[in-house]
């Protein structure tokens, strides 16, 4: 059974959300959360697996009351709900620790599916979200640095697969580019986690542009 907390400064579609995810047996919710500040109490008080967290709310928004739920409990997965398209938002939610993102208007089988996925210790990025986050880096001045020691320590297969992590591609994709079964990208992608001391896919994207292991557009 996986446990959510719902965190939106609207009544109804707080009850929306609860009505599709307690259809699925599978799913639960814990409690509802009308902003930030209180989001970010019920998720110490509550520990649900996965907060389905509005971007704009009172008191405290969701990327800010995201960032310091994740900082209190890194196993907490959280996925940002927001009316809005894909700007700046994507980036700044993404970098304070949401494990994914999509619009509230997506069907109710894709939000159930999403919860399912973020639950599941993986990342909902899509390629939208991907090509999002890559733009964000482009309106931004660069910054060069020393790329971490920690790079030195993946293999030179280990770096491709970073690289086409960092570009989106998912692991059937993966599979396909470099001729190699699932469970030897799935093997690689979990050894690039632990040697970089990430959490997901979502910090892959972000690490990898931060330090330039790969740059936009190239």
């Amino acid at each position: 059974m996986t446990s959510v907390l719902l965190a939106d400064d609207q009544a109804m579609i707080r009850a929306g959300l609860r009505k599709i995810l307690e259809a699925e047996s599978d799913l639960v919710v814990l409690g509802e959360a009308g902003d930030g500040a209180d989001a970010v109490d019920l998720a110490r008080e509550l520990r649900p697996e996965v907060v389905l967290m509005d971007i704009r709310m009172p008191a405290l928004d969701g990327i800010e009351a995201t960032r310091r739920i994740v900082a209190a409990q890194p196993s907490v997965r959280v996925l940002m709900l927001t009316t809005f398209g894909l700007d700046t938002y994507v980036f700044d939610s993404l970098r304070a620790g949401a494990s994914g993102f999509m619009l509230k208007d997506a069907p109710p089988e894709e939000l159930v599916a999403a919860v399912r996925v973020i639950a599941a210790g993986d990342a909902l990025l899509a390629p939208a979200v991907t090509r999002s986050v890559v733009e964000e880096f482009v309106r931004r001045p660069a910054s060069p640095s020393r790329p971490p020691a920690a790079l030195d320590e993946l293999t030179p297969r280990e770096r491709e697969v970073l690289d086409l992590l960092a570009r989106g591609l998912s692991n059937p994709e993966i599979c396909k580019r470099l001729v190699i079964s699932d469970a030897t990208a799935k093997t690689h992608v979990a050894r690039i986690l632990q040697k970089l001391g990430l959490r997901d896919r979502v910090q892959v994207v972000i690490y990898a542009y931060e330090n330039g292991v790969v740059t936009p557009g190239g």
